[in-house]
Formats: structure tokens, sequence, C-alpha cells
């Protein structure tokens, strides 16, 4: 029903539903309402006013891609990560004294990996703060290089929420390996655990997003020579991390559409069941 206008206006003028005080001769395409030209957007087909245009943005439905994102996102978690990386070594240089001899921090054998320390007095944060901390400037800004392209691959196309699903497991993955096969009495330390589990990310989720396989591979080739090159590399942690973030990346990639989400969900709870029950037995054999 229109808005009645004053007397003295044009015989059938009617006035804007938005603006009563405006006489106009235009129409919604959509709902047949009048509307000034301040109230009207154009559309497909003719003009629909601003409710209506807020209305249709609300109700259609957006194009997910195949893990089930919305369109590309943006870097969020990424320079998150590499930042917390980047503060943490800068307080342990701090601590230390000297930014070539970080391991001598106090704050450095809090934060490394030691299964003795987690099973005796109970520091289970060991688990995440050892992927923040690093023996040195090489090996902070080689893993910190890994993480920025490899997380700029990856994040935008499986959105945040996912690409920090991914990550985390990939962390708690490396922590878990070295938890179960490695030397209980050695301190781990570094973000390689995460990046492995971002390449074995990328290596299942390749053909779908489009990556060259022949980009890929010799990325993945040079790492794994690295890790066998480099003087104190956990072979046992940037397994552990690999296969981690290849498996929740498959459940991500490969989840039926039918309740994507759910199924996605379900993915990385039992990913983190599966770390507290295998670190959990691993501690009662320690203890």
């Amino acid at each position: 029903m229109s808005t009645p206008v004053a007397p003295g206006d044009p015989v059938g003028a009617v006035a804007c539903v938005r603006h009563p005080g405006r006489v106009t001769g235009l129409r919604c395409n959509r709902c047949d309402r009048p509307a000034c030209h301040e109230c009207l957007r154009e559309a497909a087909v003719g003009y629909q006013c601003v409710d209506c245009v807020n209305e249709g943005r609300r109700t259609v439905r957006r194009a997910r891609n195949f893990v089930g994102a919305e369109g590309r996102g943006r870097l969020l978690a990424t320079p998150v990560l590499v930042g917390l990386n980047l503060l943490v070594f800068v307080a342990l240089a701090v601590q230390a004294g000297n930014p070539l001899n970080v391991e001598r921090a106090p704050l450095f054998g809090d934060f490394g990996l030691w299964p003795w320390a987690v099973v005796v007095d109970g520091e289970w944060w060991r688990f995440a703060t050892n992927a923040f901390t690093h023996f040195g400037f090489l090996h902070l800004a080689l893993n910190m290089v890994w993480l920025g392209i490899l997380g700029w691959l990856l994040e935008p196309a499986f959105g945040t929420v996912r690409f920090l699903a991914v990550s985390v497991l990939s962390i708690l993955g490396c922590g878990a390996a070295v938890f179960l096969f490695g030397n209980p009495g050695s301190l781990g330390a570094g973000a390689s655990g995460l990046v492995y589990g971002l390449m074995g990310a990328v290596l299942v989720a390749m053909r779908p997003m489009g990556f060259n396989p022949g980009v890929v591979l010799p990325v993945f080739v040079l790492n794994v020579v690295s890790s066998f090159t480099l003087p104190g590399a956990s072979l046992i942690g940037h397994a552990g991390g690999f296969v981690a973030g290849a498996l929740v990346t498959a459940g991500l990639v490969f989840a039926p559409r039918e309740k994507r989400e759910w199924y996605q969900a379900a993915v990385v709870a039992a990913g983190l069941v599966l770390f507290v029950v295998l670190v959990a037995v691993r501690a009662g054999q320690l203890g």
C-alpha cells in the first residue's frame, strides 16, 4: 500500500516508502513498492529497493570450493603464526643475552619438547610451545620462509579455521611422534613439524587446488633432503607432522558434501582424541 502524499501533489503521485516526504514515480521491480532514486539499486533486471537487495544477499547461497570454504579468504593465521615465532625468538635472545646462543635462555628449556618433563612434571604445554622455539636464527629463518609460502598457498583456499585445524594437528602429530618414538631425554624444538604437516596438506590437496605436480614435488623433495643433511633435524618429528597434516587434510577434502562441516569437525575431533590416547599410553609406559 502506497504512503499518502500531501494535498496539492500531482494526481496519482505516491511517496517513497522509506522517505514519506518524497514524491516518486519509480517502483522496485521485486516488491513493486514506490521508491525514490536514492533508495533504488541497479539489478540484473531493472532496479530494486535497498530492502530487497539486502534480503537477496541474505538468501543467496555463496559458492563453496573443494573443502567447503566460501571463495578465497585472507591471510590471518599465517602472519600470526610467523609473528609468534619471531616474538618468542626475540624473547629468547634477550633472555640469553646473545641471539646466537638462544639455547642458554631458561625459557628455551621451558618451551622445548622434553618428554621426561612432560611425564614427571606434567608440563603438557611443551607439545605446543616447542613449535615456536628454535635453536638459532638459521633454523628460524628456514622454517618461517616455508611456513609463509605454504600458508600463502593453503590458508586462502582452506579458510582460517580449517587451516588452523590442520596446523594445530600437525604440531601435535609431530610432538606425539617424538614422544612415542624419540629419546625421552632429548630436547626438541622448531616449527618443522608444522611445516611438514602443511607440506602433507599441499600434496593431498594438490589436484583439487589446481597445482602443477611438477612445481610442488620438487619443493617437497628439497625439504626432505634438507631433513637428512641439516644437523639435529628430527626425522621422527617431521614424519609425525607430515602424516598428521596429510590425514587431516584428506578428511577435510574428501568429506561428503552432505553435512560436510559435521564430517570435517568429526575428523578434527578424532585427531585430537587420538593424540590424547597415544600420549596417555606412552606416558603410562614411561611413568
